[in-house]
C-alpha cells in the first residue's frame, strides 16, 4: 500500500469540495462525469425493480437478464458473440480491470500501458504485484501506441497490453487499421493478452468506434473486452460495469468477486438492462451538445496566446492541453511555473478552476480539462482560464 497513490482525479474533486466549503467559487473541470441526468426510462426501471422486491443478492456474476442483455449488446453493436458464461457484471468497469490484474499477475509480470493513461492503471497493476511498463505516446502519434513501440516493449514477462479507446485523458480513438496493425504484433506473442477498455464507446464526434476483439477475432481468447454504463448513460453512481472474455478468465474473475464484493447492486443491474435494451435517442442530443462544449474549450485554449495548446480530440469528453507555454513564466505574485502540477495549482488558486495535471496520466506538461459540465459554468471557467493565462509574465531571468 505504501507504493499506491490515491486516485488523482478523486483528490482534485476533494480539493474542489473543500474550497467550496471555505466559500470559494470553484468550477471542477477535473472530474470525468457527465452533468446530464440518467435517462428517465433507466431511472423508472430502477424504481420498478425496488417496487418488485428486486433488492436481494443476485448471482455473483450478474443476473441472467442482464448477462443476456450484455450478450445481445456485444452481438448487435460490436459483432462479438459471447455466451452468458463468458460474461461478468462488476461494480463498475474499474472493478473488472482491477480483478483481471489480481487474478492473473504474478510477481514482476509486466503490463504495457500507453501513456497518457487513465490514472488508475499503473496503481492497479502494482497492487496486483505486477510492473507497469509505460509506452510514451505523444502528439506525433496522436497519443496512440504504434506497432513498433509495442514490439520493442514486449518481453518474456509481458502478460497484458492495456488499450483504452476512446481514451481518457486524450479523447484519442484507434481506427480499424491501427488496431489491425497492433494485432499483427500480438500474434507473434501468444502469452500477451489484451484489456480493451471501451467505456467511452458511444461518445465519438469524428471517426468510428471499433474494438480489438472484432478486428482480430482470432485473438478473442486473449482479449478481455470491458465496458459499462457510467459514461455513455450518465450512470457513474450506479456502479455497473461488465466484461466479456474467455471462460478461464471469467471463471477466475467470478471466484475473486465471490470472495470480495459479491454481486453488483441488484437495483442497478435491473436499470442496466433497461439501459442496454432501451432507446438511445438521448445520445442524439448529448453528442452535439458535448461537441459544442469541446469547441468552447478549444476556442479558449486558442485565446491563451500559446500558453496552452491542444489537438482536437475525436471522442470522449476531455481536452488534453499542453501547458508547455507556461513553463518558466511567473504568476502575478512572482511564483515560477515549473511544471504542469504548478500550472494546475495556479489555475485552481487564480481562476477557481480545477484541472488535472498531465503528470497524473504519465505525460507532461499537460492539463486534462473535462468539459462534461453545465454550459454556463464551462463558459465561465474558460474565461477565467484565459484571464489567468494572460496574467502570466516572462521570467525576468529569461
Amino acid at each position: 500500500m505504501k507504493g499506491a497513490r490515491p486516485s488523482p482525479t478523486a483528490a482534485v474533486s476533494d480539493d474542489a469540495r473543500r474550497l467550496r466549503k471555505e466559500g470559494r467559487t470553484i468550477i471542477n473541470l477535473g472530474e470525468g462525469e457527465l452533468d446530464f441526468p440518467t435517462p428517465r426510462h433507466i431511472r423508472d426501471a430502477a424504481v420498478e425493480a425496488i417496487d418488485n422486491g428486486e433488492t436481494k443478492y443476485t448471482a455473483v456474476a450478474g443476473t441472467s437478464q442482464l448477462k443476456g442483455a450484455i450478450c445481445r449488446k456485444f452481438r448487435s453493436e460490436n459483432d462479438l458473440s459471447f455466451d452468458p458464461d463468458n460474461i461478468i457484471v462488476t461494480a463498475g468497469a474499474k472493478q473488472a480491470i482491477y480483478n483481471a490484474f489480481q487474478a492473473t499477475l504474478d510477481a514482476d509480470d509486466e503490463v504495457i500501458v500507453p501513456a497518457p493513461y487513465w490514472v488508475s492503471y499503473p496503481d492497479m497493476i502494482a497492487l496486483s504485484g505486477g510492473s507497469p511498463v509505460i509506452a510514451e505516446c505523444g502528439p506525433s502519434t496522436g497519443f496512440k501506441i504504434t506497432p513498433d513501440q509495442l514490439s520493442a516493449l514486449i518481453t518474456p514477462r509481458t502478460k497484458w497490453l492495456v488499450l483504452n479507446s476512446p481514451s481518457n485523458p486524450t479523447g484519442a480513438l484507434y481506427g480499424k487499421d491501427e488496431l489491425a496493425s497492433l494485432a499483427d504484433i500480438l500474434r507473434q506473442y501468444p502469452r500477451v493478452h489484451v484489456i480493451s477498455d471501451d467505456i467511452y464507446e458511444h461518445i465519438v464526434y469524428e471517426g468510428s468506434f471499433v474494438t480489438m476483439a472484432s478486428v482480430a477475432p482470432d485473438l478473442k481468447e486473449r482479449i478481455l473486452t470491458v465496458n459499462g454504463v457510467s459514461k455513455c448513460f450518465s450512470m457513474t453512481g450506479w456502479r455497473v460495469g461488465y466484461a466479456g472474455g474467455p471462460p478461464w478468465l471469467i471463471k477466475a474473475l467470478k471466484t475473486l468477486q465471490s470472495q470480495s464484493t459479491s454481486n453488483a447492486s441488484s437495483i442497478s443491474q435491473a436499470a442496466t438492462v433497461a439501459a442496454l435494451e432501451g432507446p438511445m435517442d438521448f445520445l442524439r442530443q448529448w453528442i452535439p451538445w458535448l461537441k459544442r462544449r469541446r469547441n468552447t474549450v478549444l476556442s479558449a485554449i486558442a485565446a491563451t496566446n500559446g500558453i496552452l495548446s491542444a489537438k482536437t480530440p475525436a471522442a470522449a469528453f476531455y481536452v488534453y492541453a499542453s501547458c508547455a507555454g507556461a513553463i518558466g513564466k511567473r504568476t502575478p505574485d512572482g511564483t515560477e511555473i515549473g511544471s504542469d502540477v504548478d500550472m494546475a495549482k495556479f489555475l485552481l488558486k487564480r481562476a477557481g478552476v480545477a484541472t488535472i495535471a498531465g503528470a497524473a496520466f504519465g505525460l507532461s506538461p499537460y492539463l486534462r480539462l473535462a468539459y462534461a459540465v453545465d454550459d454556463a459554468d464551462l463558459t465561465s471557467a474558460c474565461g477565467a482560464i484565459v484571464d489567468a493565462c494572460r496574467s502570466l509574465k516572462m521570467n525576468r531571468e529569461g
